[in-house]
């Protein structure tokens, strides 16, 4: 096929609107559903993604993206039983395969951006990995394949509507991309830059140059995350998953900062007073989201004062404070940031020393670099100077 025609674009008044390729075929097909413009856009990006965390780090990886950025992304790693709980998957009837850690990683690190996602796995989609997808509000998702019984489940989710592409693994798109904008037609080469070598760890220029092999691993993972977010973007991970980014932002304080909450809401989420919040039965895992992050943040009261509590739990429960969250917060480490272009000051770093981070990749290549570098000093945090811009637009 080498065309596919969509109900409309970005938006319902945009039409007509299509996929189609100048030459060759199309590397997708749609098994189910009718996906859109915006959610091809997830799927053919979230793929490249998880097809390159795959190929840096060998395990299986899987990404959720909204908007044409992602939410999260991991490789598959086990999950503990905390995690396993935390990410609504402790309840799961069949053993939770590496595909399946991956997304259940992945969905959990943002849950509140995660909302409706269109997903992106490196292998075939088994039945376990299935299972989690079925249980989430989600639009859709692309893997080189599924196994009968997964494919089974994923029709039968949003009333047999749901989104499911199979892509050709070994397509290998042109060297040039092109792209119009007001009429003008742009083009690049494509970025095809590698993040997976010893080579990104060649120039360290701070005092503390030990980059264990973990803290590598999820460095790559931060680098390769960025390579397909929204620029400006930096990238917060963590046990070879991302767990707070931020993208799009005009100041790249701003993404630090951004991503720096996200990460520490994940963490918090962790938290004994949060893990035990007395539930309704019946309250359903967007609702329950939700109310989490409202009790996390500086607007617990609204669901934590008289006439609102029980709407959501069978007691009222105690506030996590001010000062309890920031000790918890305290005790997260071995954090990797990833940056997709250079740091200007150090005011970056003292947000992300706040969040746990030891280990940071980023391009280098500031005026203030030896600011930058000081400030990693003051903490004995490990940085490496990459040399690789990673904007993406």
């Amino acid at each position: 096929m080498k065309e596919l025609a969509l109900k409309y674009g970005c938006n319902p008044n945009q039409k007509p609107s299509r996929i189609y390729m100048q030459e060759g075929e199309l590397p997708i097909t749609v098994l189910n559903g009718r996906p859109g413009y915006i959610n091809l856009l997830d799927a053919l990006n979230s793929w490249q993604l998880v097809k390159e965390l795959k190929e840096a780090t060998g395990l299986p990886a899987a990404a959720s993206f909204k908007h044409v950025s992602p939410a999260g992304a991991a490789v598959g790693l086990p999950l503990n039983d905390i995690l396993k709980k935390v990410y609504f998957v402790d309840d799961l009837k069949v053993e939770l395969s590496p595909l399946a850690c991956a997304y259940a990683r992945a969905r959990g690190a943002d849950r509140m951006s995660s909302y409706g996602d269109f997903i992106a796995l490196s292998d075939v989609c088994d039945e376990a990995t299935a299972l989690i997808i079925k249980r989430e509000v989600s639009d859709g998702v692309i893997a080189p394949g599924y196994t009968p019984e997964a494919l089974a489940i994923l029709k039968e989710k949003r009333k047999g509507t749901y989104n499911v592409i199979e892509i050709d693994e070994n397509y290998k798109p042109v060297e040039l991309e092109t792209k119009m904008v007001y009429g003008v037609t742009f083009e690049q080469g494509r970025n095809e830059i590698q993040l997976n070598g010893e080579e990104l760890f060649a120039n360290i220029p701070t005092k503390n140059k030990h980059f264990s092999e973990e803290a590598k691993r999820d460095l790559m993972i931060a680098l390769i995350t960025l390579k397909y977010t929204q620029s400006n973007s930096v990238c917060y991970v963590k046990d070879g998953q991302a767990i707070g980014i931020g993208a799009g932002q005009q100041s790249r304080i701003h993404c630090t900062r951004l991503a720096g909450n996200k990460a520490d809401i994940w963490w918090l989420r962790q938290n004994p007073k949060v893990m035990n919040l007395p539930f309704k039965a019946g309250i359903g895992r967007a609702d329950r989201d939700n109310t989490i992050d409202i009790y996390i943040s500086e607007d617990s009261e609204d669901v934590l004062k008289d006439g609102a509590w029980q709407q959501f739990f069978t007691e009222q429960p105690e506030a996590l404070s001010r000062e309890e969250k920031k000790e918890w917060i305290a005790k997260n480490n071995k954090v990797a940031l990833g940056s997709d272009a250079f740091f200007p000051f150090g005011d970056n770093i003292e947000r992300a020393h706040k969040s746990g981070v030891e280990f940071i990749a980023q391009a280098g290549g500031s005026v203030r670099d030896d600011n930058v570098i000081d400030t990693c000093d003051k903490y004995n945090i490990a940085m490496a100077f990459t040399g690789i811009r990673l904007f993406h637009h």
